[in-house]
This record gives C-alpha cells, structure tokens and sequence, in this order.
C-alpha cells in the first residue's frame, strides 16, 4: 500500500467527521480505527506513525480539559476580549430586541430544512376574508386615485369617513378594545389589497396599523393608557402619528435631538410632575391630520425630580394634538403622492409623566421599545405595499402586453418586450413570497429583526424595479397621467419606500448582515455573553465550550463549501419532490459558504468590520437571497407544488442564485486581505462560478403566464383589487384579456381577407360591413370584433386636458396678480 495511504485515510476520515459535524472524541475514535486498519492492510508503518501522531497532536490536549482550559482556551479569551468591538447601548438594545426563526437556519451552514417547512401555512381567519371581501373591497371601489392625487391631493371626506366607521384604523386593535383584532397576516392581505389600486389610501391605513400609537399601547401601555386610547384609536376618534425623524436624525433614530426635561407644570388645572418637551420633526405621516402624537425623544432630570440619572435615555410619550405649545406645519409633497405628511414643532411642551407611554416605569426605555416594534411594522406596511403594486403590475402589463399590438403582432410576443415581462413576473413571484412570509412570522408570534429588514429592503427596491420595466412596456400609456393612468403614480411613487423606515442604502450596508452575523449566528453571540460572566472559572468554562463549538463549526462549513462546489451540490439530502430538491442542495451549499465567509471575515477584521460596509452589504446579499429563496420554496411547498407555477419559482430561484455568486464573488475580490481572499475563493468557486441568470427559453415561459389566462397567473394575481370597475381602469383592462384571446383567430382572419380588397381606406364599422357581405366573417364575429375594438380603444386611450384644468388652483398669471395690487 502507497506510504501516502495513511494521510489520505486522516484526511478523508477528518473531512467526513467535519461534513456531518461529528465530535471531537468521535472524529478521534475513528481515525485511530481507519488507521489501524490502514497498518493491517499494508501500509508503511513509519508513515501509519506519523499520520497517527499529528492526529493526536491535536486530539489529546484538545480533548484532556486539564491541558486546553489554560494553555489554549485562557489564552484565546484574553485575545478575544481585546478585538471583540465594544458594543453600544443601542446595538445592545437592538441584538436583544429581536428573535431568531429560519434565518438561523441559513446562517448554520446546514440548515434544517424542516424547522421550514413544518411552519404553519399562513391562513386568514373568517373574520379577515370577510374583512377582504366586504369593507376592503367596497373601499377599493370607492377609490378614485386621480381624484386623490390630482385634485383633491387628498381623500374624500366620504372615504375618511367609512375608513374610520370600518375601523381600518383599529385593525391590530384587541377585540376587547373595539378593534378588529386581526392578525399580522390579516393586516397584511387589506394593505396589499388597497395598494393595487392606490398607494395613498394604503399608507394612510397602514401607518396607524404599524409602529405608532397602537402597537406601543397593546405593548407598552398602561392599564389606563389601554382603557383610554385603544378604543378610540379603533372606532378613529383619534387619528394618529409617530414622530421619530427631525432634520438632524434621520435614519439615525438614536442620535435624535429633541429633548424633554423633568420639571413640574400645569396640566388640566393641576401642578403636576411631568415634562417640558422641545422638538422638530419632519416627514411624520398622518401628522396633519393627527388627533394623538407618539413622539420620541431623549429626557433629562437635571434637578434629580424622579431619579439619580440625568440623562434618562430615549422616551416615548403621547401627545394631544390640542396640548398648547405644538405647531402643525404646513403639508408635504412626496413626489405627487398626497398621502398626509407633515412637520411637527414644538417648544417648551409641557405634559404630565402619565402621558409617557407606559408611565415611568418606561422612562428611559424608548429605543428599546422601537426596536422590538419596528421589527413589527417593518415586517407589513411596505412590504405589503409592494407586494401588491407587484400583483396588479405584473397582471395588468401582461394583459396589455397582449391586446396592444405593433407590426401586426402583440408587442409581449417581441423578445425584448418579453425579457422585461419575464423580470416583472419572476419579481412579482418574489415580492410576494417574501411580504407573506415576514407577515407570517409576526404572526407567528415572531419579532423578525433580521427578515424584516431583508423584507423591508428587497420588497421596495424590486418593486421599485418592476414599475420601471412595466412603464417601459406601456410606454405613451404609461407616461400620460390622468384617471386612465395606473402606473405613473406608482412609477414617481416608487422611491417613496426606498427612503422611509430606514434608507435602503444603509438597510442594506449596515442592518441586514451588521445584525445578522451576531443575531443569527449559532456561536457568536453566545461567545460575546461568556466573556461578560463575572466568575471567572465559568466565563472560562462557558468560553471555552462556545469557542470550540465554533472552531467545529467553522472548519465544518469550510469542508462543506469546498464539497458542494467540487460536486455542484448535486449531492447530498434534501427534502422537495424531483423538481425542487436540486434547489435545496444549492442553498445548503450557499448556507455553508455564508458561514464560513462570515467568520472569516469576522475574525479577521474585528469591530473594523462595521465600517467595511461594501463586504458588509455583499455578504448581506447573500443571506437575503437565502431567506428570499425559502419564502420561495415554502410558499410553492404550502400551494400544493403547483406544476403550473415552476416557471415562476424557476426563474426566479436562479435569479436570486446568480445575485448570490455575483456578491461573492465581488465580497472575495475585494477582500481586504488579499491572502486570505484567494484562499476563500479555492474553497467557495473550486471550479469557478457556474450560477447563470434565467436564460431566454425561461423568460419567454413567464412572459407566456402573464399573457394568457391560466391557474399560475390566477394564483399571481389573488389579493390584488382586479374588480373591473370604472374607477379601476387596470382591472378593466385585465378582464379584456380572456376575450381578447378568444377573439384573435376572427381578427386574423379578417384581417389577412382585409388584404385581398382594396377597402382599407374605408372606416372600420364599414368594413366589417363589407366583411359580413363577404363572407369572411359572421354577424357574431362582427360583435366579437366591435367589442375587441372597443376592448383595445379602452387598454390603450390617454387622457387630455384643457390647460386650465392642470393648472394649481392657487395660480393665477402674473398680469393678474399686478392688476390686482393695482
């Protein structure tokens, strides 16, 4: 036997524990047996010596507690102390504010795919399908978006009025404070719904449903707060908003300037103990119209009124529209999209301490109760909005892309018109696969720090994505506003969501991986918190047992990364059926590769890794993809497998595979150390990259759902409002598209007789005359035609105005306003 014989059985034996993560002791007990084999089977004896004293160089101090806990462990945690970055308050705050579900799966390096998979399908309950169907519905067809946007800037006092009758702003309200009591879910499927036909209307449902007022009281408040507020908060006695952003803090809600001092005020005919409140705050939705202002801001006891602590910390108080002292600013305009949104100041601000929410006792603890909400919020509002602009987008452009026809052919039938209704139809299978699933989780009973922001960030900028390519695909339609426009609004409306709730730019290079690496990992944090034990034999213990856990896991995920991408992870378990297990193995190999480029990055740059914002937001790509794909996969797993929807499901799977090699790849070439770069490169793309983005057959398969009728598109569309009404002008021209097909053979035919005669220069109704004399079409087919033309007058007509009619209703001309100061 090759005197190589023995160290390629300690490699194999080594790779093999590592792969399936066996133990220390295990690992061990094998080698020494592989090895002693190996000297019974032949092998040199010298080199069956050498091979077995490395292995136990290793094993014995590593394995005898006597000899690693202070001549390895003890060391290690003296240097590990030193690097590990000092944590803030608010960092602190916001790692122990949120939970941890699937998205710590994705960051093991081997997930279990059936802490997934066995998660509850997301179901409404019958009061929220009869929310759907009854007010929700009756509310989208009271919506007239160029009414809102163009001339009233506004909704209508009749549309104000049965919202808050309705309680559409009580939705996350208990039952048993007049609320609707509904779930996550359920908050979800009504924004989704009244975003696909106004992004208005949906905003301002949805931000009294979302962080705010509400959620803080259900949370936070007092049992008196509760009693007072939730109700009418529910019946839309009061109208409220949140004031978090000023001009000084923007998505920086820490370092917020607005300040509150203890002191004592009158307060309804009363000295009370309370607080004097100066503020500026900007960008507040529904502050204009507001009733109830949360507000933050950071509170001082200078005198010692309440405490020892000065500085208190980020508080959160409510605030009477009617206390004196606050100004109403004047309305903002976000690019034509009306919702109510305003500033806010104030200036000596006086309230008493009982208005604090959560009295206080929660004095202080502000931040703290942002963090562990906005997981909330961020997880629906959105999300939900794209979602549902995504829904209505991609039915609406595919049906239009069919009935509008250049060159005597339906323009979705070109391939580059077909390439774009392939983005459209992969992004909007996506978007709504990751709104549900962040709104399944809060149902759940989850705080979603992680996936919301992945939700939050990848929702918006698809969306932001799909819109584009949709106004390409309608081109003059698409660009002439008026009440037969339903995609410019949404089009100036897009980077609305970009900016709020967090700019995307720093979700993205700081929150999704900066929290994701210490939240999700299965070691890190548990590392962090030994060091901070006061004894010092269980911080060594503790440590000790973290450290080596990690180091396991760490050489584990590096053996599992340079497996699956010598085999392609075309080996290896899964769970799926034939069409969808060789997509699962790929994600265990993109799981392996995350962890092991995560910890490497982590030990070698430290706290330095915060600022390396281009690796931090690359590998945050990564995970996002990861998460992204599974909503994917459960959602497909939770419909039943449908076959009809794997050309949806397939293209965008290797949509969000190519994103993954793509952030690698640029996470690898820019390495800050180049070294160890190209090291991690050999383990991650032994053969290269190999991941591809959708090809042209794929594309020209979606573009195909989207243009006819079928069960895949069907499932696309459900929860969009695609009720063909007058004020719903994309659902009219979805409608057309079963009639327009029916109707395409006679208009062929027609027309291909139409060429034969010289009538072409006659109008259309007198040559369907003469078509019907003819003979080459019935009296039916005639109707049929006269209906498609009508059906195609409506898909593709704009609208036009007299001058007057656009002009601000404040204008009037310059030699006007001279006449009238003379």
């Amino acid at each position: 036997m090759s005197i190589l014989a023995p160290f390629l059985v300690l490699i194999a034996v080594a790779g093999f524990a590592a792969y399936h993560r066996w133990r220390l002791a295990v690992w061990a007990a094998l080698t020494a047996t592989a090895l002693v084999a190996c000297w019974l089977l032949g092998a040199s004896p010298a080199a069956t010596l050498v091979a077995a004293f490395l292995a136990a160089l290793v094993a014995v101090p590593l394995l005898i507690p006597q000899i690693r806990l202070p001549l390895i462990t003890a060391p290690l945690l003296k240097f590990y102390t030193r690097i590990l970055p000092p944590l803030s308050e608010t960092e602190r705050v916001a790692l122990e504010a949120g939970t941890v579900g699937f998205e710590g799966e994705l960051f093991s390096g081997r997930p279990d795919w059936n802490v997934l998979l066995d998660q509850p399908m997301p179901v409404l309950s019958a009061d929220e399908q009869a929310f759907l169907d009854g007010p929700v519905e009756e509310l989208c067809r009271m919506t007239h978006d160029w009414d809102i946007t163009h001339v009233r800037a506004d909704l209508p006092p009749d549309m104000w009025e049965f919202i808050k009758k309705n309680k559409f702003f009580g939705m996350i309200v208990p039952k048993e404070y007049g609320g609707l009591g509904f779930s996550a879910l359920g908050n979800h499927k009504v924004i989704e719904k009244l975003s696909s036909i106004s992004s208005v209307v949906s905003s301002t449902v949805g931000v009294p449903n979302s962080l705010g007022p509400a959620e803080l009281l259900m949370h936070y408040g007092t049992q008196e707060q509760k009693d007072h507020y939730l109700p009418r908060l529910a019946d839309g006695r009061e109208v409220p908003c949140f004031a978090l952003t000023g001009p000084w803090a923007g998505s920086d809600a820490t370092s917020i300037p607005d300040f509150g001092i203890v002191c004592k005020g009158e307060w309804n005919g009363a000295n009370v103990l309370g607080v004097k409140l100066t503020f500026d705050k900007r960008y507040i939705t529904l502050a204009p119209v507001a009733t109830l202002i949360g507000m933050a801001f950071r509170m001082y006891d200078p005198d010692g009124l309440i405490g020892d602590t000065r500085d208190i910390g980020i508080s959160l108080a409510l605030l009477p529209r009617d206390t004196p002292g606050i100004e109403i600013g004047r309305r903002h305009f976000p690019l034509n999209s009306p919702f109510q949104n305003g500033p806010l100041n104030g200036r000596e601000v006086f309230i008493p301490l009982s208005q604090l929410i959560g009295g206080e006792a929660y004095a202080g603890k502000g931040w703290q109760m942002l963090v562990e909400c906005l997981s909330i919020g961020r997880s629906i509002t959105l999300p939900s909005t794209a979602s549902g602009g995504a829904r209505m987008g991609a039915l609406v452009t595919g049906a239009y892309a069919r009935i509008r026809k250049q060159f005597g052919l339906s323009i979705g039938r070109f391939e580059g018109v077909e390439e774009a209704l392939a983005r459209i139809g992969g992004k909007a299978y996506t978007i709504t696969a990751l709104a549900e699933a962040s709104a399944a989780a809060v149902a759940r009973g989850e705080l979603p720090a992680v996936p919301s922001t992945i939700s939050k960030y990848h929702c918006t900028e698809m969306g932001r994505e799909l819109i584009q390519d949709a106004m390409d695909i309608h081109g003059g339609k698409g660009i002439i506003l008026g009440p037969k426009n339903y995609l410019g609004r949404s089009w100036q409306a897009s980077p609305i969501s970009i900016t709020v709730e967090g700019a995307n730019i720093m979700t993205r290079s700081l929150m999704i991986f900066g929290q994701g690496a210490i939240l999700c990992h299965p070691w890190v944090l548990k590392e962090m918190k030994a060091t901070a034990l006061p004894d010092p034999d269980e911080r060594l213990r503790e440590f000790d047992r973290n450290l080596f856990g990690h180091i396991g896991f760490a050489i584990s995920n590096a053996v599992r990364s340079l497996w699956f991408g010598l085999t392609a992870a075309r080996v290896g378990s899964a769970p799926g059926d034939a069409y969808t297990r060789r997509y699962y193995r790929k994600l265990n190999r993109y799981s392996a590769v995350l962890a092991l480029c995560a910890d490497t990055s982590m030990l070698l740059l430290g706290g330095k890794l915060k600022f390396k914002e281009s690796l931090s937001g690359r590998l945050g790509d990564v995970l996002s993809q990861l998460y992204i794909t599974s909503a994917m996969l459960k959602r497909y797993e939770d419909q039943g497998r449908p076959a009809a929807d794997q050309p949806l499901l397939a293209w965008a799977f290797h949509d969000a595979v190519h994103k993954i090699e793509v952030a690698l790849s640029g996470a690898l070439r820019n390495f800050p150390v180049r070294p160890v770069g190209w090291m991690l490169w050999a383990l991650v793309f032994p053969l290269g990259r190999r991941a591809q983005p959708p090809s042209d057959r794929l594309g020209h398969k979606v573009a195909s759902l989207l243009m006819s009728p079928n069960e895949a598109r069907d499932r696309l569309g459900v929860g969009a409002f695609l009720t063909p009404a007058a004020n719903n002008p994309a659902g009219r021209i979805n409608s057309y598209l079963q009639k327009v097909i029916l109707a395409e053979p006679v208009e062929r035919k027609f027309l291909k007789a139409l060429k034969t005669r010289d009538i072409e220069s006659l109008a259309f109704p007198a040559q369907l005359d003469e078509g019907v004399r003819e003979g080459w079409i019935t009296a039916a087919e005639r109707a049929q035609l006269e209906e498609l033309r009508e059906m195609t007058v409506d898909a593709i007509s704009v609208d036009d105005f007299e001058s007057e009619e656009l002009r601000s209703a404040g204008y009037r001309p310059q030699r006007e306003q001279d006449r009238a100061a003379a």
